[in-house]
C-alpha cells in the first residue's frame, strides 16, 4: 500500500506559496484527489503549545458539553477513550483553539481550495492514546450537512503520525461521490458507529504526517483511522471544519464564524449531528 507524500516539504512557506506561485497547482491537486497535504504549515513550537494547552484542559477536569471523561466500566477491559475522550468545539471556550481555527495560514489555503471565503464551523482535539480505538471510514459531510456544496477539513498533526499510532487513511476519488448511507462499524476497532466501505475499485491510502503538517480534504472524501497500536505513543491532532461562504445551510450543532471571528448565521439543514456518533451515545434514529 502506497503512503501519500506531501505537496510541500518541511521548511517551505505554504501560506506564502498559496498566495502566489504553486497555489493553482494545489487547488488542482485538491480538485483531482479530494485532499492535499501541506508539510510544515505550523512549526513544532505551535504544535507543542497545542498539546500543552489540551493537557491542561484535561488536567483541569470536565468542561460540560465539550470534554467529559467517563469512569471505566467495572469488569470490562480498560478503555483509553473513556479517560481521554476527544474535545469537541474547544474554540468556544479556549483562546488558543479559537486562534488556530481562524489562523490566517489556514484561511489563505482554504480560500484557494474553496474558490471563495471560508466559514469556520467546528474544531476538535483528539488525544488518541496508546490502545485507543480509531474511527471507521466515514464522510464528514454526513454529519455537518453543508448545503449547497460540502465542508472542508483541516487536519493538523501535533506529533509524528503513522500506521502504528493510528494515522489517517483516505480513499481517493470518493470526493466526487454523494454522501453514502453508512453501515455499522466494528465497536472493537472504532469508537464511532458509522462505517462506509470503500466503493468497488477504490482503496484506502495511508497518510503519514509530521508535527505541523496539515491534511486538507473534501467533506465527501471517505477517510478514517485504525486503532493506536503503539505501546507508548499518543496520536494528538487538532481538526477544524469549514464551509464556503456560499453555503446556505448547516446542522444546528455547528455555529459558523467568518474567519474574522464574527458570527455568521446559516439556516438549519436536516440529518446533521456531531462528527462521529459514539457507541456510548444513543443510536441515531
Amino acid at each position: 500500500m502506497t503512503t501519500v507524500q506531501g505537496s510541500v516539504a518541511p521548511g517551505d512557506d505554504p501560506a506564502k506559496g498559496a498566495r502566489g506561485r504553486g497555489a493553482g497547482d494545489w487547488a488542482e491537486e485538491f480538485a483531482e484527489r479530494g485532499f492535499l497535504v501541506l508539510r510544515g504549515l505550523f512549526d513544532r513550537a505551535e504544535t507543542d503549545a497545542l498539546c500543552a494547552e489540551f493537557a491542561a484542559v484535561r488536567e483541569g477536569g470536565p468542561v460540560p458539553g465539550h470534554f467529559e471523561p467517563k469512569p471505566q466500566r467495572p469488569g470490562e477491559p480498560f478503555d483509553p477513550l473513556r479517560a481521554y475522550p476527544r474535545v469537541m468545539h474547544p474554540h468556544r471556550f479556549n483562546a488558543l483553539a479559537r486562534s488556530v481555527l481562524l489562523d490566517d495560514r489556514l484561511r489563505t489555503v482554504l480560500e484557494r481550495l474553496l474558490g471563495e471565503e471560508a466559514l469556520a464551523a467546528q474544531s476538535m482535539f483528539y488525544f488518541k492514546p496508546p490502545g485507543a480505538r480509531g474511527q471507521a471510514l466515514h464522510q464528514d459531510n454526513f454529519y455537518l450537512r453543508v448545503e449547497p456544496g460540502t465542508c472542508v477539513a483541516a487536519w493538523i498533526a501535533c506529533e509524528p503520525i503513522d500506521r502504528e499510532n493510528g494515522g489517517l487513511e483516505v480513499v481517493p476519488g470518493t470526493h466526487r461521490m454523494d454522501v453514502f448511507c453508512p453501515e455499522e462499524a466494528d465497536p472493537g476497532l472504532s469508537f464511532a458507529r458509522e462505517y462506509v466501505p470503500p466503493p468497488p475499485g477504490l482503496e484506502p491510502v495511508p497518510v503519514d504526517m509530521g508535527p505541523g503538517d496539515v491534511l486538507f480534504f473534501n467533506g465527501s472524501l471517505v477517510h478514517g483511522s485504525g486503532p493506536n497500536r503503539s505501546p507508548d505513543r499518543f496520536r494528538r491532532s487538532y481538526i477544524c471544519h469549514y464551509a464556503g461562504v456560499s453555503a446556505d445551510r448547516i446542522g444546528t450543532y455547528y455555529r459558523t464564524l467568518a474567519m474574522s471571528g464574527a458570527r455568521v448565521e446559516l439556516a438549519e439543514s436536516t440529518g446533521a449531528g456531531p462528527c462521529g456518533t459514539e457507541f456510548d451515545a444513543p443510536a441515531p434514529h
